[in-house]
């Protein structure tokens, strides 16, 4: 009986101790291996690690998947301090209210560093926060800050919360920052959004200004442009007008110079012939009448002209 006893109690024993060298790594962690208090370098991933049973191996897993946030400034809650946390100074000595987020997570290939500062990450990240807030907001004016700041300062926040960090080699990384409070003071927001509203309606009135503006260049281009195309299109008949009768002029020139060969007195029989076209027409129209009447009372009419010379 004794016997059995203790074959059972082997039994138990091997069992636990069996036990005490299998640690079941989860998914999304990262185990971290310390062997008589000295961290090893391979850092088992999700699945079953097998070690050193009775407290020669200390596995200690850590989640790498999972994003930790971290909420900086301030908090409304009443306090006994002067300047409440997350009422910071602007440049041009005006007060803010801030509060911020951010969210990190462990990096994997340096889950190491992050167990041993493990309990003091969240106030590093804090602290870094904190620091990156007052130097962005103590280099711009208050407008600045409440006008354009939720839009800049998430991109800023993670750029020089990272960079504070690499100092604690913490082995962290964030991953992304927000503003989740940005305004003055309850004594004085009264002011300043009335403030924001006058900025917002001149804001409003350029934006209408500009508006108008551009129609109105938009009119204006559409003239030129229509101007441009009557335009070039009465150059191009004009030209075409032009060369035609520099065409016609050309012709009629040679004609004249053949028949003035054979007729030198042409040039005044052509002058003639137009201008006696030319008066028949103005006595159609009325234009000679009064002139007919007063030139002679033998009935001279300025459409007779004399008879040209023989030739000899």
């Amino acid at each position: 009986m004794i016997r059995l006893l203790l074959a059972l109690l082997a039994g138990i024993f091997l069992l636990y101790t069996a036990a005490t060298a299998l640690t079941q790594v989860q998914p999304g962690e990262r185990a971290v291996v310390r062997r008589f208090g000295r961290i090893l370098p391979d850092k088992p991933g999700p699945g079953l690690y097998v070690g050193w049973p009775w407290g020669i191996d200390q596995v200690e897993r850590v989640p790498v998947g999972r994003v930790r946030r971290v909420e900086v400034g301030f908090t409304g809650k009443d306090d006994d301090e002067l300047t409440p946390a997350g009422q910071l100074l602007t440049g041009d000595h005006n007060l803010v209210n801030v509060q911020a987020e951010i969210h990190y997570s462990v990096v994997e290939g340096e889950v190491e560093k992050y167990f041993l500062q493990a309990d003091r990450a969240d106030t590093l990240v804090a602290r870094a926060a904190e620091a990156a807030l007052a130097e962005w907001i103590a280099g711009r004016t208050v407008d600045e800050v409440l006008l354009r700041g939720k839009a800049l300062l998430p991109a800023e926040l993670v750029e020089q919360v990272q960079e504070r960090l690499r100092g604690y080699d913490l082995g962290v990384r964030v991953e992304e920052a927000s503003i989740t409070r940005l305004n003055p003071p309850e004594e004085v927001k009264d002011a300043f959004d009335r403030v924001a509203q006058a900025q917002t309606g001149i804001l409003t009135q350029v934006n209408a200004a500009h508006e108008v503006a551009q129609q109105k260049l938009r009119v204006a281009e559409a003239d030129v442009f229509r101007i441009e195309r009557l335009t070039a299109s009465y150059a191009r008949s004009q030209e075409l007008q032009a060369r035609v009768e520099a065409e016609n002029f050309s012709k009629r020139l040679e004609q004249y110079r053949l028949l003035s060969r054979a007729n030198p007195d042409y040039l005044n029989t052509l002058w003639l012939d137009d201008m006696t076209r030319l008066f028949a027409r103005m006595q159609d129209a009325g234009r000679l009448d009064l002139l007919d009447h007063y030139l002679t009372g033998e009935g001279l009419s300025i459409l007779q002209f004399p008879a040209l010379p023989k030739k000899r």
